[in-house]
């Protein structure tokens, strides 16, 4: 077996609580066996209780950062965090266009769990039409995936309309439903959905969809199959979560090294 990791192109903001964002993504990633290459799209203030403020990396420097790590490193997944500018969005359109056998994984941050919007309607507007065309595999929660499609009459509506994007797979989360367990599902051009039951967790918790997002692009680096590379990463996730802890005084943190037994 090559010693060598897959490598995995991450574009997300900078959260100082180290719960969700870039952190996030490179303990999700090292604890699936990869390697991350660390884009960072945006700083933020905020804490396990919301966001306050964000300033969207100078659009330039930010496709700098990535050209400069893919014309030396092959990456095996792009996965797509926090987005602070419609500008962010256009300079990935482009990178994404140069990159076509790359997969996406796009996860839509749009609000903290606080409430703070992050890029607001005109980022999520540049999103619909520049990314979702060009993405593998889009997790958006259920109000997040109502920004996309918000004429549809019902979730799978909304699901259907951005598979007719060229999107080729979502998998919308219940974490925000009401439902007794969380019911994840999975949809795909002519294809049934595919659901998933997880227990639902007593708490919330920050950056579960950083973590979910980069599982998937952890488990197609890999070479796995979407379908396995969905249910292995919802695994992880769920597992990060249930032994995760509140060090603040809002939302829980992932432990996403649950697989170390080690006690300091």
């Amino acid at each position: 077996m090559s010693a060598i990791k897959p490598s995995v192109m991450c574009f997300s903001g900078l959260d100082p609580t180290g719960g969700a964002g870039i952190q996030a993504d490179i303990e999700t990633l090292f604890s699936i066996g990869c390697h991350c290459t660390p884009i960072i799209t945006a700083l933020t203030v905020q804490n396990t209780q919301n966001a306050s403020s964000l300033v969207a990396t100078e659009p330039t420097l930010l496709v700098q950062q990535a050209r400069a790590v893919l014309e030396d490193i092959p990456i095996k997944c792009f996965k797509v965090g926090l987005l602070g500018s419609v500008a962010s969005v256009e300079v990935l359109h482009t990178l994404f266009k140069d990159y076509p056998d790359i997969p996406v994984v796009l996860d839509p941050i749009a609000i903290a769990g606080g409430g703070f919007e992050f890029g607001g309607n005109d980022v999520m507007e540049a999103i619909a039409n520049l990314l979702l065309p060009l993405t593998t595999v889009l997790t958006p929660n259920t109000d997040e995936i109502r920004l996309f499609a918000p004429t549809a009459d019902t979730l799978d509506a909304a699901a259907n309309e951005i598979l007719e994007t060229g999107c080729q797979h979502v998998l919308l989360t219940g974490t925000h439903a009401r439902s007794e367990d969380v019911i994840n599902k999975l949809y795909s051009t002519h294809v049934d959905i595919t659901a998933f039951s997880w227990p639902r967790l007593k708490a919330s918790y920050h950056g579960s969809g950083c973590t979910l997002a980069s599982a998937i692009a952890a488990y197609l680096a890999h070479q796995s199959s979407l379908q396995d590379a969905v249910q292995q990463a919802q695994r992880f996730t769920w597992e990060a979560l249930s032994q995760g802890s509140r060090i603040g005084f809002g939302q829980h943190l992932p432990n996403r090294s649950f697989w170390s037994k080690q006690n300091l």
